[in-house]
């Protein structure tokens, strides 16, 4: 599934001309609300209401082809673990004007209770309606 589409703007790249690592992972991290709610239906005001929300736990980036100003990117997103209390996602960032696969994200998140500041199970009904959203073939 598509989730983030952007470009890498002149301010996002160093002195030698390509992206820094900082906004790969800010752009990693906005694609993943957007699986969030696709998944989960949830959203940054629900961490407010309800006091739960998810924590990033582990991360592993390859980065593999350049990204210089102004080339356009989107980050599709696979569901490849569902658990009692994380998901992991593999998140890939498409260089669409050159047709090349920039980085990818393995990200595993749990959910969280904000107040307790812990892992809890997720619901029965967020693992039911996660399910079918399970890219098996990544395994």
């Amino acid at each position: 599934m598509i989730l983030y589409k952007g470009i890498s703007h002149p301010g996002l790249c160093d002195v030698m001309g390509h992206m820094t690592t900082r906004h790969y992972v800010a752009m990693f991290d906005d694609a993943s609300y957007h699986l969030l709610y696709t998944v989960f239906g949830w959203t940054g005001a629900q961490a407010k209401a309800a006091g739960k929300g998810w924590a990033d736990v582990r991360h592993v980036i390859e980065y593999q082809d350049e990204v210089a100003e102004g080339d356009l990117l989107e980050i599709t997103g696979a569901l490849t673990k569902l658990g009692n209390k994380s998901v992991t996602v593999l998140y890939t960032m498409h260089n669409i004007g050159k047709g090349t696969v920039a980085a990818t994200l393995e990200s595993t998140s749990v959910f969280f209770d904000l107040n307790a500041r812990k892992a809890i199970p997720m619901t029965a009904e967020m693992r039911s309606g996660a399910e079918p959203y399970l890219d098996t073939a990544e395994n």
